[in-house]
């Protein structure tokens, strides 16, 4: 049976979710999002200009893709709301990822505001999936407000320092029945290939691939490792042991220099 990751009515092949941020250019963005052959993609709907005579962010996006706007740019729930509802309005789809950030220098989600968006646009029929710091009774709070999956936190957004909420995440993963989707922070391959391997249903990377040196190799690379950490989560990892074990027997096969002919 084919692993897929379910939302909503919607079946996710690719586990590796991209923002569209940072990128030098859109073409490079496209090529990027093709090579990974992501089905999400987040655009911030300020960067979104469907009556532009110039370039258009979203004629670059894979038709294939599923588009999930973010309210990057919200102060409070009223802001993301409001957001959500411009989205809608201009006929972006009812894929929301919710971002409440009042914090200018960390850049950390304000999970209150968050958890009030989440309980008004679950009503009103959107897709929520709230980016939120890694708290587990607030994450429940989230999933029986309707949220459809919860994005903790890795380290600050763009900082590329990888996942260092581990602890609070693999809590989240064993307690909550909706999917935990890391986002933010994640620098390397390695870095979401951990996440998938901890349980994880799936991360969200834009950063990191939009600004190294290379994007659609980038691109690539976490979209194998995303895939080879799931494999072995799926596979069942065998548990660590503080001393060794030997892979072949260490007995039967040479004589003691004491053993006679």
């Amino acid at each position: 049976m084919e692993d897929v990751l379910k939302i909503g009515s919607k079946e996710i092949k690719n586990r590796l979710f991209i923002g569209t941020g940072k990128f030098s250019s859109y073409p490079l963005m496209k090529q990027a999002l093709e090579e990974a052959g992501v089905d999400i993609v987040t655009v911030a709907l300020r960067r979104v200009d469907s009556a532009s005579k110039t370039e258009n962010i979203l004629d670059y996006i894979p038709k294939n893709c599923t588009v999930m706007v973010n309210t990057s740019g919200a102060r409070n729930s009223q802001e993301a709301i409001r957001i959500a509802h411009l989205a809608k309005a201009t006929e972006h789809g009812n894929w929301i990822k919710i971002e409440v950030i009042a914090d200018n220098k960390y850049l950390l989600p304000d999970n209150l505001e968050t958890l009030k968006a989440v309980e008004v646009l679950v009503k009103e029929g959107f897709m929520v999936l709230p980016y939120m710091s890694p708290d587990l009774a607030m994450a429940k709070r989230m999933a029986q407000a309707g949220a459809a999956a919860v994005m903790p936190l890795g380290s600050p957004i763009g900082s590329n320092r990888g996942i260092k909420t581990e602890e609070l995440v693999k809590i989240m993963v064993n307690e909550l029945k909706v999917p935990v989707i890391v986002d933010a922070g994640l620098g390397r391959p390695s870095d979401a290939c951990q996440c998938m391997e901890m349980g994880c249903a799936a991360v969200l990377v834009n950063t990191a691939i939009a600004v190294s040196k290379n994007p659609v190799a980038y691109a690539k690379a976490f979209s194998l490792a995303v895939a080879a950490g799931r494999l072995a989560y799926l596979s069942g990892m065998p548990s660590q042991s503080e001393i060794a074990s030997a892979s072949s027997p260490l007995t039967g096969f040479l004589r003691n220099n004491n053993d006679k002919p």
